[in-house]
Order: structure tokens, then sequence, then C-alpha cells
């Protein structure tokens, strides 16, 4: 565990990582055009992505420049490194596309390996929640998630077809209709309902490292239990369903029982 001399510092760092992407993202928002390139992988990558990321790793390299760093867009620098910075400039380029303020920009910490902090920001509504698995914070107050039955419960979710597709094996309709509604308020943004309160489970069905790290240590933080839909760790399975701990245990016994 670091102390918490050092995790006060790298907590205020990570807030300056997001303020110069939120700088990048603010002003690529307000334009009509958006510049567009398609990746290998058919996902879709913006000129504002790239320099969000961009920018956000001359800082680490000006500040912490033993560090490494993994990022969806540029790859990993120094894999070695005892302490390593995962960055999504922007999860939810989809929503960026549309001007739909449910991405958000996402930082994450690791420390020999594991992630020790998280930082989800979405630089349009000025909404920050910022987690390192025993604490969370949403703009500077803290939060936990909220306690719901099943039948109360609001879920959230990135994208309904990769559910359907990648997890034939579970009842899905099953808990849908166990539920009070879902609604596809997913990438990070969705993870940022969870860790405040808003939604209760989030069901995120394919995630990659510059995901789930950061993401990580603000849902544990604000007393989630996170998953993967197979029940194990999320990092090894490359999915997430989290949710307070007594909910999550009804939402993957409806899943999978």
């Amino acid at each position: 565990m670091l102390p918490e001399s050092s995790l006060r510092e790298l907590r205020a760092f990570a807030g300056r990582l997001a303020d110069v992407a939120g700088e990048v993202i603010r002003a690529a928002h307000a334009r009509n055009e958006t510049e567009v390139e398609t990746k290998p992988d058919g996902t879709p990558v913006t000129v504002a992505d790239k320099e969000a990321e961009r920018r956000m790793r001359e800082l680490i390299a000006r500040e912490f420049p033993d560090h490494g760093v993994l990022g969806e867009e540029f790859g990993e620098d120094r894999p070695g490194a005892e302490f390593c910075w995962v960055l999504d400039p922007i999860d939810g380029t989809r929503s960026f596309l549309s001007r739909v303020p449910l991405y958000v920009t996402l930082v994450g910490l690791r420390h020999a390996g594991k992630p020790v902090l998280g930082l989800i920001d979405q630089p349009v509504l000025r909404e920050r929640v910022i987690g390192d698995n025993r604490t969370c914070e949403f703009n500077g107050r803290p939060v936990r998630v909220a306690e719901a039955s099943l039948a109360a419960a609001v879920v959230v979710s990135t994208d309904l077809d990769n559910v359907r597709r990648l997890h034939k094996d579970v009842r899905w309709s099953r808990l849908a209709d166990s539920v009070s509604h879902v609604r596809t308020w997913g990438d990070g943004y969705g993870h940022l309902m969870v860790a405040t309160g808003r939604a209760h489970v989030m069901a995120d069905p394919v995630m990659n490292p510059w995901d789930l790290v950061p993401v990580l240590p603000v849902l544990r933080g604000a007393g989630a239990l996170v998953t993967g839909w197979d029940g194990g760790d999320p990092l090894a399975s490359g999915d997430a369903i989290a949710a307070a701990p007594r909910l999550h245990a009804e939402v993957m016994a409806a899943l999978r029982d």
C-alpha cells in the first residue's frame, strides 16, 4: 500500500492530467466538424483523442520521467516501470462524435502491476470522480454506491449488441425483466454513475486495460464489488459487473443460476 503522502501527490497529478485532456476535448466538443479516422479494429479515433493523450504523455514525461505509460492511442512506454499511468483520452468516442456528454477521460495508475488510483472525468459537464480502492470522491465530496433491491435497480450498460454477441451464456433478458429499468448510459460514464449512486449496476460487456484499470479503484473505493461476467477477476476476463455487494450477488444469480 502506498503511503498517504505519495497517494495525495499522485491523486493531484491525475487531476492535472485530466485537466490538460479536458482543455483539448472541450474545444473539440464546441466545434461542429470532427476529423475521424478508423483504427484497424474498426473503431473510430479523432484528432482530439490523439491530441489529448499526447498532452497527457508530455506531462507525465516531464513530471515523472521514470513512470511507464499505457494509452489507447499510442501504446505502451517503459512497460517494466514500477508505476504505470493508464490513459483513455476519450472513452466513448461514438458519444463524442454525436456530442452526447456520456464520454469521459479515464486516468489510471498501476503500482507493481496493480491498479491503485483511478479517475473518471466528464470535461463538458465538469464531473470528476477519483478513487484509490479505499475512498472515492465526486467533485471533492465522498460518495458511495447505492444499495437497492434487484427489483428497484437501475442497470446501465455500454452496448446491448455486445451483451448479446459476447455473453450468449448469460440470461440477460431475465436480469432485464427483474430490475426497474436498463439504459445504455455506458462507457466510463456508466461506471461514474454507479460510483456516485446515480445508477445501481454497471454491466460492461467488453473492456480493454485502459478502460478497466482507471475504473476499478474508483468503484472499489466507492464500496462496489467488481467482477468479470464470469464472477472472476475483471482484468482477466476483460469485462465487468459492478454493484453494491449484496445487489451484485442478486445480479449474478439472475444472470447465471
